[in-house]
């Protein structure tokens, strides 16, 4: 064997599977900490990728104890792995806000937060916590230009941050501004868009101190703009992608030096015609809700989609006579953090030899809460 990513005792791997390369997850984890030169403090990385409690194992051997995660799921993973501070970066409503309450009496070790953009959500909560006697500190959530959530850095953003602060049951945390928007390639022109993206939430932050309120935390970044926001400073940074990292991110984003650590392995079920072969990676194995391509083979790197269904990938190669049925393909996903969650476990990669699995815990919607 000659390459990174291949595996001795393949035959033993059922497929279409999920592998992770736990060495190479450790290395993007050590460049995470050395882009904001090894403080740690500033770091709070997004579980949403991974799902994985041995995966928040590393990263809190390298003296990171924040996490952001999307869903209560994965924040009672992250609580559960010995997270110290979790942020549910994801409005809590409904009976959302109760499994969160739930989470805080579960894991009194951890610190769990939580952000709003509106003035009802933020009374829900409110509402709740002091029934529960919690106090939970509460993030505004600002629109930087995603318009996704948040809610924009004017006037009305003021009103809710002093509602914050007087709510029984909150705290106001600080500031959460997602600028997933920013998709720029070309670093220069990324750095340019963060720098106006961030203007008006500094001059918001900057209001808001003025006038006497508490802002302990601005949060921002992906993947993308991570190193931007490092060296910038003034703000913690909380990318997720790039401890798997992926097709789209390294094409896209050929200065972000991160490895990939997560794979798909697939295998050549049928040879139609000629110069076709199919695989069993349908679309319940890799993520589909992008154009192709959405795996890039690294063992058959000229290979092109003309079929993706639910169960079965058939691709077209001038290498087709080359393979055979039974024959293994390793793609590196486009969009990774889908993928991993469409697997029920990972199959964990050391030394070029499969050693055991481990549980995708958090593509689960509810765990025990």
């Amino acid at each position: 064997m000659n390459s990174w990513f291949e595996i001795a005792n393949v035959h033993e791997i059922p497929s279409p599977g999920l592998l992770v390369y736990p060495d190479r997850v450790g290395e993007n984890i050590r460049r995470m900490v050395a882009m904001v030169e090894g403080d740690t403090s500033r770091l709070r990385p997004h579980m949403k990728t991974h799902k994985m409690p041995e995966i928040i194992a590393l990263h809190l051997e390298q003296g990171i104890a924040k996490f952001k995660c999307a869903t209560i799921a994965e924040a009672e993973m992250t609580a559960g792995a010995g997270a110290k501070e979790v942020l549910l970066a994801y409005p809590p409503v409904g009976p959302n806000i109760g499994r969160l309450l739930k989470l805080i009496a579960r894991f009194p070790g951890t610190k769990f937060t939580a952000v709003t953009d509106g003035e009802d959500s933020a009374r829900a909560l409110s509402q709740g916590a002091a029934a529960a006697g919690c106090l939970v500190e509460t993030f505004i959530d600002l629109d930087c230009g995603m318009h996704r959530t948040g809610i924009c850095p004017d006037d009305d953003a003021v009103k809710l941050y002093q509602l914050l602060a007087s709510l029984s049951g909150l705290k106001p945390a600080g500031i959460h501004a997602y600028d997933g928007h920013i998709q720029e390639p070309e670093p220069a022109a990324r750095t340019r868009e963060v720098e106006a993206a961030f203007e008006p939430v500094e001059a918001f932050r900057d209001r808001l101190v003025a006038s006497g309120l508490p802002v302990p935390h601005l949060i921002a970044s992906g993947t993308p703009t991570f190193a931007i926001h490092a060296k910038r400073g003034g703000s913690e940074c909380s990318p997720g992608t790039c401890v798997l990292s992926d097709w789209s991110y390294s094409t896209k984003f050929p200065d972000l030096e991160f490895l990939h650590a997560a794979l798909v392995l697939t295998r050549v079920v049928s040879k139609p015609s000629g110069g076709r072969l199919t695989c069993d990676l349908g679309h319940k194995a890799v993520a589909s809700e992008t154009p192709h391509p959405r795996v890039h083979f690294l063992n058959l790197p000229d290979a092109r989609a003309v079929i993706h269904s639910e169960e079965h990938l058939v691709l077209e190669t001038p290498r087709a006579d080359e393979f055979q049925v039974g024959d293994v393909l390793y793609g590196v996903p486009w969009h990774i953090c889908p993928t991993v969650a469409l697997h029920a476990c990972a199959h964990v990669v050391r030394d070029g030899r499969v050693v055991g699995s481990w549980r995708v815990t958090g593509r689960d919607r509810v765990l025990s809460i």
